[in-house]
């Protein structure tokens, strides 16, 4: 097991990705036919970017990349998120990782205490999640500790602790009620040196789609309840089971 730092509430240890129990039912899993416009563009390698005055504290002002989606949920990253750790404080018991002072992300409110990664690379490998294009999603220790040993500096790595993630149907009832913009992900957003930054630009880059397309303006408006309550973002995709294999 790898030392963690006690941040954010974060675990003393790296532990199973799996999140707390839903304390209420899962919502039915949406029919894709049921689905309007806006929910039919969810797919693994888009971005989620959060509307403006989103009231939910976990995704305000957040870009969230979607890895996973299907049958069984939703699963994303904030890149948006650094923290003032560096990679090699976190991950004090790889040796690789030594040196390394690019920053953790804070990657969503759920399994906090496990570690998943970004890797941006042209090479095909059956070791890690292709997102999209050349982003890959890496979920195992020893894929990690060969990443890092292979040099990849901070424009090609990201490091998450913790992850987002939506029951069956949950995203796309949100979608449905406007709190999320879909855009295609961008490789340079995702691994930008001005984190920071990523919302308000891509927030922009959202609105002005929606006002080159007056029709698009009225269907989400219709939409709209940024008073809705919110369900706990808890859903575990089996995808990844356990940080360490």
């Amino acid at each position: 097991m790898l030392g963690i730092l006690n941040l954010l509430g974060l675990a003393p240890a790296l532990l199973g990705c799996a999140g707390a129990p839903l304390d209420h039912p899962r919502p039915a899993a949406v029919i894709p036919a049921q689905l309007g416009a806006r929910a039919r563009s969810i797919a693994a390698g888009k971005f989620l970017v959060a509307v403006r005055d989103l009231p939910d504290p976990n995704f305000a002002d957040s870009v969230v990349l979607l890895v996973h989606y299907g049958e069984q949920g939703a699963m994303g990253l904030i890149i948006n998120r650094p923290t003032r750790l560096p990679i090699s404080r976190v991950l004090k018991e790889i040796k690789e990782a030594q040196g390394r002072w690019d920053p953790v992300y804070v990657g969503g409110p759920v399994a906090v205490s496990a570690v998943l990664a970004l890797v941006r690379s042209r090479a095909k490998s059956e070791e890690t999640q292709h997102v999209f294009g050349d982003v890959h999603l890496v979920s195992s220790r020893t894929i990690l500790e060969k990443t890092l040993a292979g040099g990849a500096d901070r424009s090609a790595l990201r490091v998450y602790m913790g992850h987002s993630g939506w029951a069956p149907g949950q995203l796309e009832r949100e979608v449905e009620l406007g709190s999320w913009h879909i855009l295609p992900a961008d490789a340079g957003i995702v691994f930008d040196s001005d984190p920071a930054s990523a919302w308000s630009r891509m927030i922009r880059r959202a609105e002005q789609r929606l006002a080159f397309h007056p029709g698009r303006v009225l269907g989400w408006l219709r939409g709209v309840d940024l008073n809705v309550s919110r369900t706990i973002r808890a859903v575990d995709p089996p995808m990844i089971r356990r940080w360490v294999r």
